[in-house]
C-alpha cells in the first residue's frame, strides 16, 4: 500500500523517474531510513550521504557508523563528510540550525554534480510540511509561506511528502527496520521542535484531519500561487522600464496599482530588500527626491518620477544621487565633500576673488539654480555643456576631453555632476557649467570639493 502511494505521487508530481540517479540524504533517523527501504525496494538507482555535523559529540559518530553500515546492507554507494557547526555558525552569525542546513545543502550539491546524481532525495514528511507552514506563520508569509514545502524544488527532491509521521514509523515497523533517534528533536528550545512538541499536538487534538486538510489546502494554495505569480509578471511589465544598467519604476504608475505594497515588495525582494526596507521606500513616494535604500547588492534611489534600481558591484555604469541634505559622497574611487555657504551682503571686488575657487577639484555653484536631486555618472556619448568662462558656448563633452587630451582609459574615469533636469553641472576636476556660475550679489553656494586622494 505504502510502496503504491509512493509510486502515484512521484508520478503525478513528476518529481523523477524510474531511470533517474537519486542521492538520499540519510541521518538515520527513521525517515530517512524508510525512505531508502522504499527506494531500493522499487529498485530506483540510489546512493546515501550522511553528514556528521560534530554537535553531539560520541553520538554523532555513531550516527554515521550506523548509516555507513546501513548503505553496506543495501549495497549502495556512501558518501559521509563533518563539519565543525558551532564554529560555522558562530562565524556566520547564524544560528545551529541554519548552519547546519547551509552546510549539508551545499555539500549534497557538490557531491550530486561531482558523481552526475539528477536529484537529491530527501525524507520530509507531512508532519515536517506542518511544521513549516506553522513556524512561517508565526514570523510573517506570503502565499510562498503557507504552501509550505514542494514535492520538487529545482534539483531537491521529496517523495515522502503525503506521508504522516505515525505512517511512517507503522511502516518502519511493520518491516522491522531499525533507525537512530535524535535525542535533541525533544527539546524545546529550538522554534521548530516547540510547534512539532507543544502546538501540533494540540491542533490535532481540535481536528484529528489536520494532516488530511493540510494535503489538501496545500495544493489549492500551491495553484493559487501560480495564478498569483502570473498576475504579478502582468504588472512588472507595466512598472518596469530598463535604461541601460539601471531599472526605472515609475512612482505615479506604482501607487494606481491596487495592493501596490505587495507587488513591490515581490518585486524588489529578488534584490536583497525585505519588507521593512519595502515599508520605507513606500513612505518616501512623498518626500524629497534624492533617498537611498540598499541591499546587500543594490541600491534604490527615489527620484522625483521614479525609483532608480541599479547593481551596487559596479559603481561605474550606476547614478549616484546626492541628497539636498547630504554633506558628503563616498565612493570606490571618489570622495566628495559638500557644504552651503550662505551670504547676507554682496561681495566686493577684492573678496570675491578670493571667494572663486583656486582649483578645478572645486567648484561653486549657484544654489537656487540647481534642481535637486543631482546625480553623478561617468560620462556618456553625447553629453554636452557650457564650459565655464566660454561665454555660454556649447560644447561636446568628447571634443572637451579632446582638447585636454585625455587617453580613452582617462575619459572612462571621469565623473560627471548633473541636476535633476539632465543638465551637466559639473565636469568633476576639469570645469563647471557657466549656467551655475556665481557672482557678487549671490547669496547661496553649493560648495563642493573632490577630496580623492
Amino acid at each position: 500500500m505504502v510502496q503504491k502511494q509512493l509510486q502515484a505521487f512521484i508520478q503525478t508530481e513528476n518529481i523523477f523517474n524510474q531511470g533517474s540517479k537519486l542521492l538520499l540524504a540519510l541521518s538515520g533517523g527513521v525517515d530517512s531510513v524508510v525512505l531508502l527501504q522504499l527506494l531500493t525496494e522499487a529498485e530506483y538507482t540510489v546512493a546515501v550521504a550522511h553528514v556528521n555535523f560534530n554537535l553531539r559529540g560520541a553520538v554523532s559518530n555513531q550516527d554515521q557508523q550506523f548509516v555507513e553500515d546501513l548503505a553496506k546492507q543495501y549495497r549502495v554507494a556512501f558518501y559521509t563528510t563533518n563539519f565543525d557547526t558551532a564554529a560555522y555558525a558562530k562565524q556566520n552569525k547564524v544560528s545551529i540550525q541554519m548552519a547546519a542546513r547551509d552546510l549539508r545543502y551545499t555539500w549534497f550539491e557538490e557531491i550530486r554534480i561531482v558523481n552526475g546524481f539528477d536529484f537529491i532525495a530527501t525524507a520530509h514528511h507531512q508532519d515536517d510540511n506542518l511544521e513549516t507552514i506553522l513556524l512561517n506563520l508565526t514570523k510573517g508569509t506570503g502565499l510562498k509561506g503557507l504552501r509550505g514545502i514542494l514535492p520538487k524544488n529545482g534539483k531537491i527532491v521529496r517523495p515522502l511528502l503525503p506521508f504522516s509521521k505515525e505512517q511512517i514509523i507503522e511502516y518502519a515497523t511493520a518491516n522491522q527496520l531499525k533507525w537512530r533517534e535524535d535525542a535533541s528533536n525533544q527539546s524545546v528550545k529550538y522554534e521548530r521542535n516547540k510547534i512539532r512538541l507543544e502546538v501540533i499536538p494540540v491542533l490535532k487534538n481540535i481536528n484529528p484531519q489536520l494532516l488530511h486538510n493540510l494535503q489538501k489546502n496545500t495544493r489549492y494554495l500551491r495553484e493559487t500561487e501560480h495564478i498569483y505569480k502570473d498576475g504579478l509578471q502582468y504588472h512588472f511589465k507595466r512598472w518596469v522600464q530598463q535604461k541601460g544598467a539601471e531599472i526605472y519604476l515609475p512612482i505615479l504608475k506604482i501607487k494606481k496599482t491596487k495592493g501596490y505594497a505587495t507587488i513591490l515588495y515581490e518585486y524588489l525582494k529578488d534584490f536583497g530588500y525585505n519588507a521593512d526596507q519595502v515599508s520605507q521606500i513606500i513612505d518616501s513616494f512623498n518626500s524629497e527626491p534624492g533617498k537611498q535604500f540598499l541591499s546587500p547588492t543594490h541600491q534604490l534611489i527615489k527620484d522625483r518620477k521614479f525609483l532608480i534600481l541599479a547593481k551596487q558591484s559596479n559603481p561605474n555604469k550606476t547614478l549616484h544621487l546626492i541628497d539636498i541634505k547630504q554633506e558628503k559622497v563616498v565612493l570606490p574611487n571618489l570622495e566628495i565633500t559638500i557644504k552651503v555657504d550662505r551670504f547676507t551682503k554682496e561681495f566686493d571686488q577684492e573678496s570675491f576673488k578670493n571667494y572663486l575657487p583656486t582649483n578645478e577639484q572645486q567648484a561653486k555653484l549657484h544654489y537656487n539654480k540647481l534642481a535637486f536631486p543631482l546625480r553623478l555618472r561617468r560620462w556618456q556619448k553625447g553629453d554636452f555643456f557650457y564650459p565655464f568662462g566660454m561665454k555660454r558656448k556649447k560644447k561636446k563633452l568628447s571634443d572637451f576631453f579632446t582638447d585636454h587630451k585625455l587617453s580613452k582609459i582617462e575619459k572612462e574615469k571621469v565623473w560627471i555632476l548633473e541636476d535633476d533636469k539632465k543638465r551637466i553641472v559639473w565636469v568633476v576636476g576639469f570645469r563647471i557649467d557657466d549656467r551655475f556660475g556665481i557672482h557678487k550679489k549671490i547669496k547661496k553656494v553649493l560648495h563642493m570639493i573632490n577630496t580623492t586622494h
